[in-house]
């Protein structure tokens, strides 16, 4: 998806389009945002404003796109229970023996422990997807790690809003190993995937696929259905990183993470430091 696709950062006020200059700036350079750089979105749609003109600005495609939650009472403020977010193709690394990913220092930085679903085919631009529907347009399942991550350190500590607009707080994805199964049609099919997350060998959290509120094919669904009301449609051949399935884990600088999903393998991970380029 290029700059071009994007529709809506022509009309962005002049405080949102300096929000998404300040956060793609600091990001491509590696430095920390102490504070919010604006004043602070009140509604999501506000806040997707922000992040479509924060797309338009980065030299770098889009290979994905994440979910995360959001909680109540925040999700009957706001209006969803989900909000979505781009993974772009610099960040997304395959995993190894150990995979090394950059975080900006006194910025944000977590782990998720995730499945990730490939898109078969780029799907029409309409509203209304049901979860059944989603899963017939998914080629293949794999287990990854989410990496959240922003210049702001407070990301997370103001409301949803804010979330979205550094790009959902996401800052790359690695792709683990294949989950072989027959899915179509049945958005229950994951519901027997558990896995589990640990920091420097300490663990921090436990789930599974069915942590995921409707599970992973119902994060597709969703996400379908609000690219459509930006004019937008994940493309064939991007990953959707469908939610935290054993929560969302702080990590520093210098820390391990071990995502172990059982049968299907365990990625193991470690923040270094951001010099620049786009975490």
């Amino acid at each position: 998806m290029t700059a071009s696709a994007v529709p809506h950062a022509a009309v962005l006020s002049e405080d949102g389009r300096a929000i998404a200059r300040a956060f793609v700036e600091a990001r491509r350079s590696g430095q920390a945002l102490p504070t919010y750089p604006g004043p602070v979105p009140d509604t999501l749609t506000a806040a997707y404003a922000i992040q479509d003109a924060a797309i338009a600005l980065m030299p770098d495609a889009i290979a994905g796109w994440k979910l995360g939650r959001i909680p109540p009472p925040l999700d009957g403020q706001f209006g969803a229970g989900r909000l979505a977010g781009p993974i772009f193709a610099a960040t997304v690394r395959p995993a190894g023996t150990l995979t090394e990913f950059p975080l900006i220092v006194d910025g944000f930085g977590a782990v998720e422990a995730e499945y990730l679903l490939l898109m078969a085919e780029t799907p029409p631009l309409r509203s209304r997807w049901t979860v059944a529907e989603a899963t017939r347009l998914v080629s293949q399942i794999r287990v990854g790690v989410e990496i959240a991550g922003s210049p702001f350190p407070g990301i997370n500590d103001h409301g949803p809003a804010v979330t979205v607009s550094d790009f959902g707080n996401n800052a790359g994805l690695i792709l683990g190993a294949e989950v072989e199964r027959d899915w179509a049609g049945d958005p229950g099919a994951l519901d027997d995937l558990t896995c589990a997350m640990r920091i420097d060998g300490e663990m921090v959290g436990t789930g599974g696929a069915t942590h995921i509120p409707g599970g992973p094919f119902d994060s597709l669904a969703f996400l379908l259905n609000v690219l459509a009301e930006r004019g937008l449609r994940p493309q064939a051949g991007q990953w959707i990183s469908t939610g935290a399935a054993t929560g969302v884990h702080r990590i520093a600088i210098g820390q391990t993470a071990e995502a172990d999903f059982g049968p299907h393998g365990t990625i193991t991970c470690r923040a270094i430091r951001a010099e620049g380029g786009t975490p």
